[in-house]
């Protein structure tokens, strides 16, 4: 039997005897109540009796103090039981704080133990991905502009990514990087139609795209160059 299975099991037994426990002090305190009552009528009458010269001396009848020892004694069962059930509770709080502290540390433990999901070269097919050193080379690119990424969440950040930022994206060490962001390829990315550009693709969110582009593109560094060509 497990840790749980054996707390849920006390767990369920513990309403019953705390019930038992709560009538026995109900009891108890009726007790104490009747017997007080009692106590208090024989020491006004002994009082009375000293008042009016029918009883000899000061002091009470052995009557009267045992009746006040009992009290006490009942007193003190009270709260001894008051106590034990207050002890069950709490054990029982300590108990499931142990089994959340173990769950947690489990649950640590395992994240630890499980590699950091990154985005890979297997995660992008061969025929869409561009590369400088794949078969298609530079003359595939003008057919193909855009990069699919299977990770939703890659596609979101770079639509979302500001031109320049960089994304805290692991990259695999013979993953070819491009873009302005020096990153892998994911979600959606647009090739410079000028084929002596250094780095060929970006990605959408880097240059501040985010639909397909009309015509021909340029990235701004191949856009400058050309101008500045026909300034000449």
């Amino acid at each position: 039997m497990s840790f749980l299975d054996e707390f849920q099991a006390d767990l369920e037994a513990l309403p019953n005897i705390l019930q038992k426990k709560y009538a026995l002090l109900r009891d108890l305190d009726k007790s104490l109540e009747d017997l007080r009552r009692q106590n208090e009528q024989r020491c006004e009458q002994e009082i009375e009796e000293i008042k009016q010269g029918v009883k000899s001396g000061n002091t009470f009848s052995d009557e009267v103090l045992d009746e006040q020892r009992h009290s006490i004694r009942i007193a003190d069962e009270k709260v001894a039981l008051a106590v034990h059930a207050y002890d069950l509770v709490d054990t029982h709080i300590q108990q499931l704080d142990q089994y959340l502290k173990k769950c947690n540390e489990e649950l640590r433990r395992d994240k630890e133990s499980v590699p950091p999901e990154g985005i890979s070269s297997s995660s992008v097919d061969a025929s869409t991905k561009p590369g400088r050193g794949s078969e298609s080379g530079r003359g595939g690119r003008k057919n193909t502009r855009l990069a699919t990424q299977a990770a939703t969440e890659a596609t979101n950040a770079a639509s979302t990514n500001p031109p320049g930022m960089e994304l805290d994206i692991p990259i695999d060490p013979n993953e070819p990087t491009y873009c302005f962001c020096n990153q892998v390829s994911f979600g959606e990315m647009v090739a410079c139609d000028n084929p002596d550009c250094k780095i060929e693709w970006f990605h959408y969110g880097c240059v501040g795209l985010k639909d397909v582009p009309k015509g021909k593109w340029y990235c701004s560094d191949c856009a400058g160059l050309k101008s500045r060509r026909k300034g000449r």
